[in-house]
């Protein structure tokens, strides 16, 4: 006789990882123990930001950014294969996406040293060419090298290959369906027990709550958001976001309220919804059309929030904030 979901466990794990943490949602039979999971997935999302952060001075991210020009460096494969992809994505995009802000977000403050007035006039006066034309990954060979001086940053990526690298885990341990995530980029594996999709949140751009906007549903697919709201700096009073405009060498002065895109890995999803927050809601809605990706904007004005939906999974049903009972019904789940 088959499992039903009522002689299913619960499980919801969870940890530090990346200045945030990472989550994990799944069921299992009673008897499983998930203190192995739990373990696995720490290691992951640790070695993920062991290689990629601009936080530790000496994670193999940093050890290249010291590297003089034409230099190859070796590096971890797993580093290669998340430079290789944003630089792919970057080049799609025209440069929206771009690896090589590292020297902007040190300067706004976005990294470990707070922001530097000096380093911020240098960085918006600096003129710059696009990771994707001047850093080589030789991906099978495992080495980069920077035919350019530059500083790479990894922030639009590496938390989405942090949420593969620990959809790996659970596929490997042979847990059927599960929801993992960092920090809101999020990937769900599977069905629930009762056969429906995994249920999730479209959060509503605000500066002072978390609340939903929005949801969706989805099966072996991921969403990633990116938005002005979570982090950012303020000068002479305008708040400014951690998303880097390449154009201007630094924070972007006017975008959507918030990009939400799905894709079928956590990274892809991470990468363009910092590309398509770069180009805004109109540029940006027609890239996405051209690439087929599924995406939602979120824009300001004097009304609320205006979307503008694009793809089959928006566009079929538009989407439209949650009513007030509607949101109690979701916070009771």
């Amino acid at each position: 006789m088959s499992k039903t979901f009522t002689d299913l466990t619960r499980h919801a794990l969870n940890g530090p990882t990346m200045g945030t943490r990472w989550s994990a949602l799944f069921h299992m039979p009673r008897s499983f123990d998930a203190r192995p999971v739990a373990a696995a997935l720490a290691a992951a999302t640790a070695k993920v930001d062991g290689q990629m952060s601009t936080w530790k001075p000496d994670s193999d991210l940093m050890r290249l950014n010291s590297a003089g020009q034409g230099v190859w460096v070796e590096v971890p494969g797993e580093l290669a294969q998340v430079l290789s992809i944003g630089l792919h994505v970057g080049m799609l995009s025209g440069g929206a996406f771009d690896i090589g802000m590292g020297e902007a977000v040190a300067a706004w403050g976005f990294g470990p040293a707070p922001a530097d007035p000096t380093r911020i006039g240098t960085a918006l006066a600096a003129h710059r060419q696009p990771a994707h034309e001047v850093l080589e990954v030789d991906a099978v060979g495992r080495r980069v090298r920077k035919h350019a001086r530059m500083a790479l940053d990894l922030s639009g990526i590496a938390k989405g290959y942090g949420v593969d690298q620990m959809a790996k885990v659970i596929e490997a341990f042979g847990i059927p369906g599960a929801l993992v995530g960092i920090d809101g980029d999020l990937r769900a594996l599977g069905l629930q027990p009762d056969s429906s999709p995994w249920t999730i949140a479209v959060e509503r751009p605000d500066h002072v709550r978390r609340a939903p906007f929005s949801v969706l549903a989805l099966e072996d697919a991921a969403v990633a958001t990116s938005g002005d709201y979570r982090h950012w700096v303020e000068v002479a009073g305008q708040r400014l976001s951690h998303t880097m405009d390449p154009r201007r060498g630094g924070p972007l002065v006017a975008s959507p309220a918030s990009v939400t895109v799905v894709a079928a890995t956590c990274m892809e999803a991470d990468a363009w919804a910092t590309a398509l927050m770069v180009k805004g809601s109109l540029e940006g809605a027609a890239m996405a059309r051209r690439m087929g990706l599924d995406a939602l904007f979120l824009d300001r004005d004097e009304g609320g929030l205006r979307p503008t939906a694009v793809g089959r999974l928006f566009g079929q049903q538009p989407p439209v904030e949650l009513a007030q009972h509607e949101l109690g019904e979701l916070k009771g789940r």
